[in-house]
């Protein structure tokens, strides 16, 4: 079985990158480093940089429109992971936490509220450190969504499409 599932990482302030090369390279995986700057990737066939023009998310506008329902799409920018469920993408943040249809409404209403904390004052950090625990935890979720895409891409194969079903007769039916 070809396996089509890429890792797609916003990578300019992604603090997860070695781990995601770790794992990608474990299982195969096509992973794609996308950022607005010049980054050192580890030499592999299996990791691609894509360097995008300087501006406000040209990065992300490249990932929303290059994703697909296979892939896995690593970030913290929620606006982009918005974009990536709406092409039926899986989304993993930095700190291991899956977003997707449940949860969207939640952690989009969040970054609201905080960004209008901040910008009262009322708040003036904008993320904790990030740690031990986060990057544990992480790897912990690619890897389930890795083998959980897997699991899902192969039952989909072992199904029969409508043309390979076959019609048997019920009583009563005329031939």
């Amino acid at each position: 079985m070809a396996d089509t599932t890429r890792i797609l990482v916003d990578a300019d302030a992604c603090p997860v990158k070695d781990e995601i090369y770790r794992v990608g390279a474990r299982y195969g995986l096509k992973t794609v480093i996308v950022a607005n700057s010049w980054m050192n990737i580890p030499q592999s066939p299996l990791i691609e940089r894509v360097v995008v023009p300087e501006g406000p998310d040209v990065a992300d506008d490249w990932i929303a429109e290059q994703v697909t329902a296979s892939d896995i799409v690593i970030t913290s920018d929620i606006p982009l992971a918005v974009r990536c469920l709406a092409r039926k993408g899986t989304v993993l943040r930095p700190n291991g936490e899956e977003i997707d249809e449940r949860s969207v409404g939640m952690v989009s209403a969040m970054r609201d509220l905080m960004q209008g904390l901040r910008e009262t004052g009322a708040v003036t950090t904008y993320n904790p450190s990030f740690g031990k625990n986060d990057r544990s935890r992480f790897l912990s979720a690619l890897d389930t969504l890795i083998v959980r895409l897997r699991r899902k891409a192969a039952l989909a194969q072992s199904l029969p499409t409508s043309s390979e079903t076959i019609h048997r007769p019920f009583p009563g039916d005329v031939p």
